[in-house]
């Protein structure tokens, strides 16, 4: 009598999808590293409008996984509907290969990277909440080393794409550059879906049931249409800045309405885990307005404030182009992510495993210090107004260890907390939250935006160290609210645990 064949491992479809997720991400951080300074010094925009689109944009592109995460529960499938997003990106990013000066062009590029993003990524991480169904203290380990997917993708491409633009630039000239930048992001996702390919056989058994039907034509033909509608939507929005900020604060009532009706539909048992989520997916907005500082006002600081060169006891070690310090973040969580993965698998088989409310306050304060350490630069700046790239190394540093303890947590708080049957939905939901805040993280970036008139260090300086220590003061209001919901958080999970048991 013949026996089935086994499951692939859990850690093996992992890996799978961590691949993938790796690639997803180079081409979105290698093109995030460029976009601001391509606004600003390509296209010609001003601080506010390079900040507020950029802003706008990532807003939509992730508030399009609610979307995406319904698609590939009740749809088309998750393992499907991430395979399409990601060839869709993929021709995003070819798009802005495309050499123009066209607002309208670059709109319509981006309005297909968010179609992209919103078919990929809630269904990604929900294949991951899928492989480790049921099991609270590696389902922390699981997203912590996804986590590091994300920012192994980013390191990469953020030190890559920079450098390759200014290099195809000083050779070429004609800014060529920087579409040779997003090339090599196009070019990443076409990997990732190669090596998917080749490993697909790991995740047969992962995903929602219409992955265990066949393709339906019709389906994926609507699909493809409205997603084709939703490109020309996406670029309008970012073409007219009051249709953003309108459109964003409807999607902010809209993820108060979907909690809001599924704590009131949602089984007696289910409601202590959904409201917990809630609280943590507002601390988690807040962390994203932090956030979005990365790729705006922190990244106009490097390239006006920041001395390029590392240098040590006074010798020169190596010079970087400025967007290339977005790469420090991944960098660092790429240092700490297995740090704090080994410490949740330990502590968790200690029964010590700190909770998810606890980690989000410590999170907050180590974010506060990160902005402080910004805020410090005008007495570190030298008579130019320039201030040392170890600056920017330590304030990351902060940021990023601020940044896994909330952010990178996210997506395993709502894996733990909401019933698997909205799983792909609330997914979408939490990255509903996520682009609010980026939008919001855009406004807050435009109070550190300089007039054209204003070119000298010295009184840029000012400007931005103001931004920072402010937000280092917000961070901290964060966290005293954090500390205050610790009794509320406490008590609805151990009401979820005593009904998940």
């Amino acid at each position: 009598m013949n026996s089935l064949p086994a499951r692939p491992s859990q850690t093996r479809s992992f890996t799978t999808v961590f691949l993938i997720e790796m690639w997803e991400r180079f081409g979105y951080y290698g093109m995030q590293a460029l976009i601001v300074y391509y606004m600003v010094q390509r296209l010609r925009f001003d601080d506010d409008r390079a900040n507020l689109v950029w802003g706008a944009a990532a807003a939509l592109i992730y508030v399009a996984p609610a979307i995406g995460g319904w698609i590939g529960d009740k749809i088309l499938g998750t393992r499907r509907t991430m395979l399409i997003g990601a060839v869709i990106l993929a021709i995003g990013y070819a798009l802005m290969v495309v050499p123009t000066e066209s607002a309208w062009f670059l709109f319509c590029a981006l309005g297909v990277i968010v179609v992209g993003n919103g078919l990929f990524k809630a269904n990604a991480g929900n294949l991951v909440r899928k492989i480790y169904e049921g099991d609270d203290s590696r389902i922390d380990s699981a997203f912590t080393i996804y986590y590091l997917a994300v920012n192994l993708g980013a390191m990469i491409s953020q030190l890559l794409t920079p450098w390759l633009k200014d290099y195809v630039n000083s050779h070429y000239g004609n800014e060529l550059g920087w579409h040779v930048a997003f090339a090599v992001c196009s070019a990443g996702l076409v990997v990732g879906l190669f090596n998917y390919l080749a490993m697909r056989a790991s995740m047969a058994h992962i995903g929602s049931a219409p992955d265990q039907q066949p393709a339906s034509v019709g389906k994926l033909g609507a699909v493809l249409a409205l997603g084709v509608a939703a490109i020309f939507v996406s670029a309008y929005i970012l073409q007219h800045q009051a249709v953003a900020r309108a459109f964003v604060y409807a999607a902010a009532i809209g993820v108060l309405g979907i909690f809001a009706y599924l704590i009131a539909i949602g089984r007696k048992e289910e409601r202590a885990g959904l409201i917990a989520a809630l609280v943590l997916t507002v601390q988690t907005v807040f962390y994203f307005i932090f956030y979005q500082q990365m790729s705006t006002s922190l990244n106009l600081f490097a390239l006006r404030n920041v001395d390029w060169t590392f240098k040590l006891f006074g010798a020169e070690l190596f010079t970087w182009s400025p967007a290339q310090f977005q790469a420090l973040n991944p960098i660092w969580i790429f240092i700490l992510s297995p740090i704090l993965a080994w410490w949740y698998t330990w502590s968790g088989k200690r029964g010590r495993n700190m909770s998810i409310a606890t980690k989000f306050a410590i999170g907050f304060v180590i974010i506060a210090l990160g902005f402080f350490i910004y805020g410090a630069a005008g007495n570190y700046a030298n008579a130019d107004g320039k201030v040392s790239s170890w600056l920017m190394v330590w304030g990351y540093g902060a940021i990023s260890l601020g940044e896994l303890l909330v952010s990178g947590l996210g997506l395993a708080m709502i894996a733990r907390y909401v019933p698997e049957r909205m799983g792909g939905f609330m997914m979408g939901a939490y990255f509903v939250a996520s682009g609010v805040s980026q939008y919001l993280g855009g406004v807050v970036a435009t109070y550190a935006s300089v007039p054209e008139d204003i070119t000298e260090p010295l009184q840029t300086l000012p400007i931005y160290t103001n931004l920072f220590n402010k937000l280092g003061v917000a961070a901290i209001i964060c966290t005293l609210i954090a500390i205050a919901v610790l009794p509320l958080m406490k008590k609805l999970s151990a009401e979820h645990s005593s009904h998940a048991q």
